[in-house]
This record gives C-alpha cells, sequence and structure tokens, in this order.
C-alpha cells in the first residue's frame, strides 16, 4: 500500500514537471483556445471514467453549498490553468516554476488570514524570508512577478475550498469540468465558426494533442487522489517539490530563460524559506508521532 501509494505521487508530480514541455506543442493555438480545450476534454475522459466505474448516483448528495464552493473552485482553477498555459507559451516557464515553489508558504499564509491558525516561529519565518524572495524578484523583473503570484494564490485558494468540500478527486473535477463545459465549447464554437479556431485546421496530429490535454490533466490529478490516501502527508509535501524543480530546470537548461543575479538570488531566498517551511513539518510530524506512542497504552 505504502510503496503504490509513493509510486502514484512520485508519478503525478513527475508528469506536472513535464507540463511546460507538453503545451508549446499545442502551438499555434492561443492560451485561451488551449484551456478552452483542455476543461472540454477533460471532463469528456473523467466522464466516461465515472460512468465506467463509480457511475454517478453521488452527485445528487451533493447539495446545494458543495456545488458552490465546487462552482468557486472550477473559477479558481480556470485561473490556474490558464495562468499556467500563457506562462509556459509566453517564455515564462522559470516564473511559472516560481509559482509552485511559493505555493506552500502561500497555503500557511492563508491559514493564518482566513482560517485563523496560529503559526509556529519558524513557519513565521519561512513566511518572512518568502515575502522578501517576491521583493527581490519584483526589483529583478522590474514588476512584481503576476504569473507565480496568481498560480501560487488560485491553487492554495483553490486547496482551501477543496478541503472545504469533502469531495473525491476524480468527482469534484468532473463537477468542475461540467460547470466549466458550456462557456469553454460556446468558446470553441465561436473561434470555429469565425475561422480563429485550431482545431479542425491544423491537422490530425494537433486535434489528438488538444485532445490529449484532458487526460494530461485528469491522469496526475488521479494519481495524486491515489497518493494522498496511502502515504504520509509529510512524504507528499516533499514530493511536491519535484515538479516546480522541473518545471525550473526545463525553463532555463531547455527553453533558456534569463537568470540573472537578481533572480538567483530572488529563487535562493524561496529555497531558504522552503527548507525552513520543510523541516519544520517534518519536525512537528515526529513531535506528534512521539507524544501518540507516549500515551498509547503498551
Amino acid at each position: 500500500m505504502l510503496r503504490s501509494g509513493f509510486a502514484a505521487g512520485l508519478a503525478a508530480y513527475l508528469l506536472w514537471g513535464f507540463f511546460p514541455l507538453y503545451w508549446p506543442l499545442l502551438e499555434p493555438a492561443a492560451a485561451e483556445e488551449i484551456l478552452a480545450h483542455r476543461i472540454i476534454w477533460s471532463m469528456v475522459f473523467v466522464a466516461a471514467l465515472l460512468a465506467a466505474r463509480h457511475g454517478f448516483r453521488w452527485v445528487s448528495h451533493l447539495g446545494r453549498r458543495r456545488l458552490a464552493l465546487l462552482a468557486l473552485a472550477a473559477a479558481l482553477i480556470t485561473i490556474n490553468w490558464g495562468m499556467f498555459i500563457y506562462g509556459v507559451n509566453s517564455g515564462h516557464v522559470v516564473e511559472v516554476s516560481l509559482g509552485y515553489f511559493i505555493n506552500p508558504v502561500v497555503t500557511v499564509a492563508l491559514a493564518v488570514t482566513v482560517v485563523g491558525e496560529r503559526l509556529r516561529t519558524a513557519q513565521w519565518t519561512a513566511v518572512a524570508i518568502a515575502t522578501l524572495a517576491v521583493l527581490v524578484l519584483t526589483l529583478g523583473y522590474g514588476r512584481p512577478p503576476w504569473i507565480a503570484l496568481a498560480l501560487a494564490f488560485s491553487f492554495a485558494f483553490y486547496g482551501l475550498v477543496k478541503k472545504q468540500v469533502g469531495v473525491g478527486g476524480t468527482q469534484s473535477l468532473a463537477v468542475e469540468t461540467t460547470l466549466l463545459f458550456a462557456p469553454a465549447l460556446a468558446y470553441v464554437l465561436v473561434l470555429a465558426a469565425t475561422g480563429n479556431g485550431t482545431f479542425a485546421s491544423e491537422g490530425v496530429d494537433h486535434a489528438l494533442l488538444l485532445v490529449g490535454g484532458g487526460v494530461a490533466t485528469a491522469v496526475p490529478l488521479m494519481l495524486f487522489g491515489a497518493a494522498a490516501i496511502r502515504i504520509p502527508l509529510t512524504t507528499l509535501g516533499l514530493l511536491q517539490y519535484i515538479a516546480p524543480i522541473m518545471q525550473f530546470a526545463i525553463g532555463v537548461a531547455i527553453r533558456g530563460e534569463d537568470m540573472p543575479a537578481s533572480r538567483w538570488a530572488g529563487f535562493g531566498l524561496v529555497w531558504v524559506a522552503l527548507t525552513v517551511f520543510t523541516w519544520d513539518s517534518i519536525r512537528a510530524r515526529r513531535m506528534i508521532a512521539i507524544r501518540r506512542s507516549a500515551t498509547t497504552p503498551a
């Protein structure tokens, strides 16, 4: 169980890490068209999977509150997916990776400001260092790193909303993409009618790649869901750094993006913040485990 969960989590983050190599293959489609097809084909794929495995009886038990939360989650993941595609296809892969490096720290910050949780000293330190990193990168870029911030905050809020919903990953994705399906399909049809779409004009290979975007979206999410229930959260938390590390390497080594000294300084501060955050998380969980073993009767 533990081994299969680790393998599933590793596969999920490896697939997410390779995403910057996939979306450029869909050009000359614009980011908006790619996003629309990603929504459409994710819904089709997940719906087919649910029809074959679980059916749809669970939908009747969602209730209005869960549907409202899932609608909010759908809006947030649309922002996240769209910004990711835009960032990758406009030559900002390094900034995309930054978004997922700082996401854990943003999540902690939201725990304080939204949920009202109290942070440990080390967590406050990590938040402060990450904030300083953003300021350094703002000076380096000559602007705030909007792509990274949009990715980090949209995914952090998405996780916060999903935590409140309490619906399985595959079912949740099915509802979210269903809510987005009609506007996405309408947009694609308008593009086709005006001659601005690429689905039918760039050949079969291009059309298959657009369809494949739905599969590429759903599969790592399903693998992540399988890992989340099989391995400790600490292990999953460490695995999450695989994707941004790969994205950063792709941006620098493959896409040839510039990394002046100011950006290295900013990323260095981010990595220090993550080291503090990870060390504190591991230490806290060890302390909890020790307390539990001390109170468990022999």
